[in-house]
């Protein structure tokens, strides 16, 4: 299985990637991951990208696609979580995967209102101590602002507030527009309802995946 989840923020495209990776031992690669990796190890490409990262500019499609190159040493199976997002990015991992004999096999899309993504989006919170994250609406902690394991106060992050949370979705929907119709060309675009139960997700996941794979379930 190799697939890449394309979604808006607020979609559950992390959530669906755990699930598959937990069930079928497929690894889940995200960008943001791999650019917080390699930074902190001090590899050669992690310290080009702090160059840009610490004067907050944009790393360059290159350094992550160089990145994305290492990761893949030895895997035959992943999900791509958050990269591509623009066309050149797209473009440029069509061609990585070509040189290295693996094609993708489904590009996910994960479809919901703008309304609803925003609800959700403004109703996450975390456990600063431990980095886990509730949602009030999907996955609700047992008591309200309080972490289920250590007892201890939730908060919300900035780029949850509600201003912070539009700006994020119009950047996905003006990078996004073009690489939806790049992916729906090439005949690998599977959509589902991102807001359906997460199980329900799963299943339109798999069931596309395994239709464009010529799988008989």
């Amino acid at each position: 299985m190799r697939i890449v989840m394309l979604g808006p923020p607020g979609a559950g495209k992390g959530t669906q990637a755990q699930i598959l990776e937990q069930r079928f031992n497929v690894w889940q690669i995200s960008t943001g991951d791999l650019l917080r990796m390699n930074r902190s190890e001090g590899t050669p490409l992690g310290k080009q990208a702090s160059e840009y990262m610490d004067r907050g500019a944009l790393v360059p499609d290159s350094l992550i696609i160089a990145m994305v190159e290492g990761a893949l040493g030895g895997v035959d199976s992943f999900i791509l979580d958050g990269f591509p997002r623009t066309v050149p990015q797209a473009q440029a991992l069509d061609t990585l995967l070509e040189q290295l004999a693996l094609p993708l096999d489904a590009v996910i899309l994960f479809q919901a209102a703008r309304e609803d993504l925003l609800a959700r989006l403004t109703a996450r919170w975390i456990n600063p101590r431990t980095g886990r994250s509730y949602n009030t609406i999907t996955m609700p902690p047992r008591t309200p602002g309080i972490d289920d394991d250590d007892g201890g106060p939730l908060e919300q992050r900035v780029d949850d507030q509600l201003e912070t949370a539009k700006n994020r979705l119009d950047v996905y929907e003006a990078q996004t527009a073009a690489l939806i119709e790049y992916y729906r060309g090439s005949g690998k675009l599977v959509e589902v309802d991102a807001l359906a139960e997460v199980s329900v997700v799963t299943h339109a996941i798999l069931s596309g995946v395994q239709k464009l794979m010529g799988v008989v379930s």
